[in-house]
């Protein structure tokens, strides 16, 4: 059976095109890019190239790139790194929506370092208060850490006005950009971000590479020591071929970019519109006019989004719950919580994220599959209410 994959906010495809770019680097080109000789050399070129190819997707200066195995190795880095910079600024500022790279590194600091902790909360739609920022933000704040896009709504966050409001108090700012590098524009010379990470396989390059973004200027000791590797900061012999893979995937998110933003974005508003028209009491979760193009987080009440998955993983179509529920421990998301969601809608969660290789035959199939399985599971449900149709949001 094909899979229908609608879940590229977790993973993406490795395009085919970094698969051939990636290929020499593991048999021909295997030399070590720290060597004195050319053999060597030619590998360095390829990560100085690479670095290049980087820095032209999220506009800056090539030497602003910092290598990493993920993003959350960059998140981690970030916030470490910073804190040790700044040790008289106690203060650590964040939201209760991060991703857990950001969210478990700065209760870390919190409960075992003494830190004052402040988590800013999100509304309903899943959209922060610039004025509780700035009423939080002080002189003793080492660094805030809020991320660009929300992996589970798709909520996009003000981050140039966030930034001001962070170097006003002479703060240092970083964004976990892992959803938006390659989906929207990024322009790091129009906005003072310090720091910011980004992940490879979220945007079809490999697993196990990703990006640190540091302003020049930045001061941030070395996370990995060791050897003299990416300017001091990183040390260890450089995962070329990931590097080379990067490197081209960020060529062609850079070359994709209006699509993303158009046909994608196209695709995910007709999802939207066939399951609020045809399925029983959807919701959406999170702020429609601030979104990444390619996401979609929809709530069905009364039904348990672990169980829409595996309907719709019997008819081939990928997708992924917006609740962490475990065996023995239904607990919804984190994200959804912080916006109020009630208990009876956020079990009911899924969110599907599209990608420039998602087709509109794959979106109307999953239209066609998708009703059908909620009206069974509703049915099923002790807790459901007489089948309506409804358009609420």
């Amino acid at each position: 059976m094909k899979t229908i994959y609608l879940d590229n906010n977790a993973t993406t495809r490795t395009d085919d095109e970094v698969l051939d770019a990636m290929r020499p680097y593991f048999s021909d080109l295997y030399g070590n890019p720290s060597s004195m000789h050319a053999f060597g050399g030619q590998v360095a070129h390829a990560v100085a190239r690479a670095r290049e190819q980087v820095a032209a997707l999220i506009h800056c200066s090539p030497s602003e790139i910092f290598f990493t195995s993920c993003g959350t190795e960059s998140d981690n880095t970030a916030i470490h790194s910073t804190l040790e910079a700044y040790p008289e600024r106690r203060h650590i500022v964040t939201t209760r929506v991060e991703h857990p790279a950001v969210r478990v590194t700065c209760r870390h600091f919190q409960s075992r370092h003494g830190y004052r902790l402040s988590e800013l909360p999100v509304d309903s739609q899943g959209r922060l208060s610039l004025d509780l920022l700035e009423q939080t933000v002080d002189d003793d704040t080492a660094i805030v850490s809020i991320m660009h896009a929300n992996n589970e709504t798709g909520v996009v966050f003000p981050i140039e006005r966030i930034a001001q409001i962070v170097k006003s108090h002479g703060g240092v700012f970083h964004t976990d950009a892992v959803q938006t590098a390659g989906k929207i524009p990024i322009d790091l010379r129009r906005t003072p971000i310090d720091l910011m990470s980004i992940s490879g396989h979220k945007i079809h390059a490999p697993k196990g590479i990703g990006v640190l973004y540091v302003r020049h200027g930045t001061h941030l000791p070395p996370f990995i020591m060791g050897g003299h590797q990416e300017q001091g900061k990183r040390a260890g012999t450089e995962n070329v071929p990931h590097i080379v893979g990067l490197g081209k995937a960020c060529e062609l998110a850079l070359r994709h970019l209006d699509e993303e933003n158009t046909r994608v974005r196209a695709l995910r508003d007709r999802l939207r519109e066939g399951l609020m028209a045809r399925c029983m009491d959807p919701y959406i979760n999170g702020d429609p006019d601030s979104c990444l193009p390619n996401t979609l987080n929809i709530s069905f009440e009364f039904v348990e989004g672990e169980a829409i998955l595996l309907h719709m993983d019997a008819f081939g179509i990928a997708a992924s719950s917006g609740s962490a529920c475990t065996s023995g421990a239904l607990e919804p998301s984190h994200v959804l919580r912080a916006m109020g969601v009630p208990f009876t809608r956020a079990h009911g969660s899924i969110r599907f994220s599209l990608s420039r290789y998602t087709t509109q035959d794959e979106i109307d199939y999953v239209i066609e599959k998708t009703p059908p399985i909620i009206e069974k599971l509703r049915r099923m449900s002790p807790f459901g209410r007489k089948p309506e149709m409804s358009t609420k949001t």
